[in-house]
């Protein structure tokens, strides 16, 4: 038999994923599972957003599209990100993609050859270096540590650029660790993107889910504009996870390259979805506000009790539902804690050497989970934790 492309080999899933796997298998031989593993909101699209794609579907409107998106839908995040993040952008510069993800990867498939470095963080998103790597490209982490308050160090960026970086990956808030880069840190990174030609990948797809202050995107900045992508979708801010709808803010020449590779792939995106969309983001009802204001109150609580479980440091994330724990106190893995929490105690998190290898001691949780399941992983945890405390007394 002929093997598989050479790409198969080097690329990776997503550790997420494979927990929750190993979690439904538990479920359906009849335990009880608490899912903190995935980043899924529990809300739902508004009544009018619900309305909206069913009024589409009435009308007709399923059948094929405009390759990079229906005009009115690409108007309106044009309009949506002037309103929200005070960008000037040309609806002609946007692609409407079917989810972030593939956004992401057309958006890297047009930009990396062989042997050219991405720049991305650690602890970051796991697509970041495996399609780096699908694509032949050459993946470079910077790290977010926690000396640093898990805010890229942009002398250690610097020291990592050579002739052959291409392209510099930021996720501001970030996942896994919920960091909100600070304005001295992004103008940094935009000057260092400048003066080494770098094109730039501006994860946003959290923009909206910040607990204080006024959400800044690097394409904000002086210079940035001509090399920067924006990467954003509808699920997070507006808990559309399963409609896969994302977009890509792309300079000019870079859109015609998306566009190609649309119509060499998934040909457009639904359109009934892209109608309804439009509602999501004209937002008359609050549901992006209320819904962040119940995640920051769960973050105020789930973060206070996960710091009652003996090793565990936590401290409130910046941005995003995702908490960011420190379990070196433990004396256990964070691996080993994962499968006892899985195993033993029905709660289901992610061993932080999934999302690169400076997360190795940690883990994460995502609280967009309500405040009575969060409060029973917290109990279950705690009830188990009899298998690290000796170790934890003893430090």
């Amino acid at each position: 038999m002929r093997p598989l492309a050479s790409r198969m080999a080097v690329m990776t899933g997503e550790g997420a994923l494979s927990v929750y796997a190993r979690a439904k298998e538990l479920e359906r031989e009849g335990r009880s599972i608490i899912h903190l593993e995935l980043g899924e909101p529990d809300f739902h699209p508004s009544i009018a957003v619900n309305d909206a794609l069913k009024r589409a579907l009435d009308e007709g409107k399923d059948r094929y599209c405009a390759v990079a998106g229906v005009p009115a839908l690409r108007e309106a995040i044009a309009a949506y990100l002037q309103r929200t993040r005070k960008l000037k952008v040309l609806a002609d510069y946007i692609v409407i993609a079917p989810g972030c993800k593939i956004a992401l990867f057309m958006a890297m498939m047009a930009l990396i050859d062989p042997g050219d470095e991405v720049l991305y963080p650690d602890p970051g998103f796991p697509g970041y270096p495996s399609i780096t790597l699908g694509l032949g490209g050459v993946p470079v982490p910077f790290e977010l540590s926690a000396h640093n308050h898990l805010q890229p160090d942009p002398d250690e960026l610097a020291a990592k650029i050579t002739p052959r970086s291409k392209i510099l990956i930021t996720n501001s808030p970030g996942n896994p660790t919920g960091t909100v880069y600070t304005d001295e840190v992004q103008r940094r990174l935009a000057e260092l993107a400048v003066k080494h030609d770098l094109l730039v990948l501006s994860d946003e797809i959290y923009a909206r889910v910040i607990y204080g202050g006024e959400y800044v995107s690097l394409m904000n900045y002086p210079g940035m504009p001509e090399r920067t992508l924006i990467i954003d979708g509808f699920s997070k801010s507006f808990a559309m996870t399963g409609w896969r709808l994302g977009y890509t803010v792309a300079p000019a020449r870079i859109v015609s390259a998306l566009q190609m590779l649309a119509v060499n792939s998934y040909t457009c995106v639904a359109e009934f979805t892209q109608h309804a969309a439009i509602e999501a983001l004209q937002d008359r009802e609050g549901a992006t506000p209320r819904m962040v204001g119940e995640f920051a109150k769960r973050r105020e609580h789930f973060i206070r009790d996960l710091n009652r479980i003996p090793g565990f440091r936590c401290s409130p994330p910046e941005g995003a539902f995702y908490a960011w724990v420190n379990i070196t106190e433990t004396g256990m893995s964070a691996a080993e804690l994962c499968r006892i929490m899985l195993e033993e105690a029905g709660v289901a998190a992610i061993p932080g050497a999934a999302f690169g290898a400076a997360g190795v001691d940690f883990i994460r949780f995502s609280f967009a989970s309500s405040t009575a399941t969060l409060q029973e992983a917290v109990e279950r945890i705690l009830r188990v934790s009899a298998s690290w405390q000796g170790t934890v007394a003893a430090r």
